[in-house]
């Protein structure tokens, strides 16, 4: 029945009001710590930077070759199999040779569907490594889910790092997504400074600590490295005393002694012994601070230093100081960074975009509530009543979870008008085929909205599911676009079935004498 108990009508205008406050609040600015949300303007709308980063996974296949090669030499020493000549080619293959009597026993290792040596067969039908075998000896590279796999977790690292540094900006809703299995795709609403985030993003950010001996030329397990500003150079071991993987936090702080911008940093457990020991045994010794293979800092170890803790001085403004803090406190990336595209999209044209789209919605909506009031008079208001509460139920929503609008989003918000509308029509016109039938109007009336219900819940169900799977899908604006017809739907069914219909319930009870209702 069109029948509305008082509890069920304070719980709809409760509901009502509050998300229409929601609404208010992101164009009107209310003095009060109640409730501080507001939508957040996508890069389109609000201008910002679109960066895509491409991985350079060459340095991370050489490393994992490496590393790969000293695991061959242990594992075959434990299965009592000597390694001979064993190198890393400049190819990317690792090449070594046995003894003849241990080609059929080495062969098996690397092919056997559970080695450990040789994973993911199991997984992937397929073994990290392919293996060449002439006579005594063997080559291997990885095969191509080997470096599927490689380059899989980098990219998922580097995901991680990099949304680790947008993070500390303080960018407002950056937008970090997977671009194929090589590629990151950075989108920066409202980002003032592009430059700053393009170089924390483009450095690697790979720290060691080593000492500076005092060798003039480079020879075995030392190198030649510059300083950050080029003009000089020292000779440095090769050895690593500590790397940026023992760092778990780094401020930049003002030193009152010599009045200069340093960067503090403190140690995991396993890095304050590992310092402690270094700088115990190495008291006169210079350290040099390595990032990225320059060195950025040089000072003497006067004495040891065992309290997990440091600083690292430099020629720093205090900026250039907090972006190092920022770089050290995010970890480093596995593989470097190279920007191949950039676009920067002004905040005049964001505004040109934001004022289409409402010129858009409101030329929409006055064709709609003139159709409406033209064809069904009152209830053709009460659906235009009906469609600005939708609105505001909606952009409420919207502001609650602090969604992200873009030009796609509001184009859904264009097509919630209509489909609100729809459903007020097909209740409308099933009204008047009940009319027909029934001289109780009060009947006619619920059975217009009861028996339309199920063609509506239909039609908005399968739309529903049709904006779910854009969202899985799709990415970036397919993604905003999605959200607001997903919520849309929700809030014209709301909208429908308990504003609507609570106004006309209160028009028809008061008018069920009356001839011709609805014609």
């Amino acid at each position: 029945m069109l029948y509305f108990s008082k509890l069920k009508i304070y719980s709809v205008i409760i509901f009502t009001l509050l998300l229409s406050y929601l609404t208010a609040s992101n164009f009107f600015k209310f003095d009060d710590n109640f409730f501080n949300r507001n939508i957040n303007l996508g890069l389109d709308l609000q201008g910002g930077s679109y960066l895509l980063l491409e991985i350079d996974t060459k340095p991370v296949v050489i490393q994992q070759l490496q590393n790969k090669l000293i695991q061959l030499k242990k594992y075959f020493k434990k299965e009592k199999i000597i390694l001979k000549n064993i190198v890393l080619q400049d190819n990317g293959k690792i090449y070594f040779t046995v003894d003849r009597d241990k080609i059929e026993e080495t062969k098996s290792i690397l092919d056997k569907d559970d080695s450990e040596i040789n994973p993911y067969f199991q997984q992937f039908k397929s073994h990290q490594f392919n293996v060449e075998n002439s006579e005594n000896e063997f080559l291997l590279s990885f095969s191509k889910y080997g470096l599927i796999q490689l380059k899989n977790s980098s990219q998922n690292q580097a995901i991680e790092i990099v949304r680790r540094r947008v993070d500390e900006v303080g960018t407002n809703e950056p937008n970090i997504l997977k671009q194929s299995n090589n590629r990151i795709l950075v989108e920066l609403p409202g980002l003032k400074d592009p430059g700053r985030i393009k170089s924390l993003l483009g450095k690697t950010a790979n720290l060691t600590f080593r000492f500076i001996t005092l060798n003039d030329e480079e020879s075995f397990g030392t190198e030649k490295l510059f300083f950050e500003d080029g003009a000089q150079e020292a000779i440095v071991s090769k050895r690593i005393i500590l790397s940026g993987d023992n760092l778990i936090d780094a401020q930049p702080k003002m030193d009152n002694q010599t009045n200069q911008t340093v960067v503090y940093f403190n140690l995991d457990r396993v890095g304050a012994k590992k310092f402690a020991k270094a700088t115990t045994t190495g008291v006169g010794k210079r350290l040099a601070i390595i990032l990225d293979g320059k060195i950025i800092s040089d000072p003497s170890i006067s004495e040891p230093i065992i309290g997990g803790s440091g600083q690292i001085t430099g020629n720093f403004t205090f900026q250039s100081a907090t972006d190092l803090a920022l770089l050290l406190r995010s970890g480093a990336l596995p593989a470097p960074l190279n920007i191949i595209e950039e676009r920067t999209v002004g905040p005049d044209l964001g505004q040109d975009s934001i004022n289409a789209g409402i010129l858009s919605l409101i030329i929409g909506f006055v064709l709609v509530v003139v159709f409406m009031t033209y064809k069904y008079k009152v209830f053709g208001l009460i659906a235009n009543i009906t469609l600005i509460f939708n609105l505001f139920l909606l952009v409420g929503i919207l502001t609650l979870f602090e969604a992200t609008l873009t030009l796609p989003g509001i184009a859904g918000i264009i097509l919630t008008v209509g489909m609100a509308v729809d459903a007020n029509v097909l209740i409308f016109e099933r009204i008047k085929e009940e009319i027909r039938s029934e001289k109780n109007q009060i009947l006619a009336f619920d059975s217009g909205y009861t028996k339309s219900k199920t063609t509506i819940l239909d039609a908005n169900i399968t739309t529903l599911i049709a904006a779910i799977i854009l969202f899985v899908m799709g990415s970036g604006p397919v993604k905003g676009f999605s959200v607001t017809l997903a919520v849309g739907i929700i809030t014209t069914l709301f909208s429908v079935y308990f504003i609507a219909r609570l106004l006309t319930s209160l028009y028809v009870t008061k008018n069920k004498f009356k001839e011709n209702l609805i014609k």
